[in-house]
């Protein structure tokens, strides 16, 4: 794990990909940078790129009081440390957490946000874009099964994003915990989030009303669920 002067605002699920006209959480994590017009810099890549994914978040963003852009890596691709450089928010989004790790290891794009959460920007993101900062990840990537992938590391530990909405996810949870795969996870349901500063909890983050961000560990043969206190801003 890295040691690191930023943010990273991890949400389980919900947010502009589903509710643009609505953009609760995201003038949370633009209230984190102290910017009055922050500049926010979008990596839709788990998406393939998705124009409707990449159009609501310009419909969110273009709400508030920000300078939204964003990156392809499948087009023609501009200068990503210049563009990273010259962003004060970093925001993954969701999809394949696997083939996206993939590619940003193609471009370079790991050292990149590394070296960003070193310097003090906020890095965030949705489900794929949740759990890539972690050491490892609870991802649908593969079609027949959920399985733990291998993340970024720049947070300790195994975070799940869709506890809620998926119905595979607590089991798996559940099953990943008792077989000794994970020790532990950080399980973010829809409309929940979990916010570190310098590498330390700051804040559970509830956006839709009763979602809740868990601890999940295992205490002498028990599973132990245990909801973290939150902050509501729905």
């Amino acid at each position: 794990m890295t040691n690191s002067k930023g943010h990273i605002i991890a949400i389980g699920g919900g947010g502009f990909g589903r509710s643009p006209e609505n953009p609760i959480i995201e003038k949370y994590i633009l209230d984190q940078s102290g910017s009055a017009n922050p500049n926010i810099c979008f990596f839709p890549t788990a998406s393939a790129e998705n124009k409707g994914y990449i159009d609501n978040y310009y419909k969110a963003f273009s709400k508030l009081d920000c300078t939204p852009t964003h990156i392809s890596l499948f087009k023609r691709t501009p200068d990503v440390k210049a563009e990273i450089e010259k962003s004060d928010i970093i925001y993954i989004g969701g999809g394949n957490t696997k083939s996206m790790l993939a590619v940003f290891e193609e471009w370079g794009i790991n050292r990149l946000l590394l070296e960003a959460y070193k310097n003090g920007k906020i890095l965030a993101g949705v489900s794929a874009g949740a759990i890539c900062w972690f050491t490892k990840g609870i991802t649908d990537s593969w079609a027949d099964e959920l399985k733990v992938l291998d993340c970024l590391d720049m947070l300790p530990g195994c975070c799940c994003p869709h506890y809620d909405g998926e119905k595979d996810r607590r089991p798996s949870v559940i099953e990943f915990i008792n077989s000794g795969k994970i020790e532990s996870c950080i399980a973010l349901e829809d409309g929940a989030a979990i916010h570190y500063k310098d590498g330390n909890l700051m804040n559970a983050v509830s956006f839709y009303k009763g979602a809740n961000v868990y601890n999940i560990y295992q205490e002498n043969g028990d599973i132990r669920e245990i909801p973290m206190d939150s902050i509501e801003i729905y």
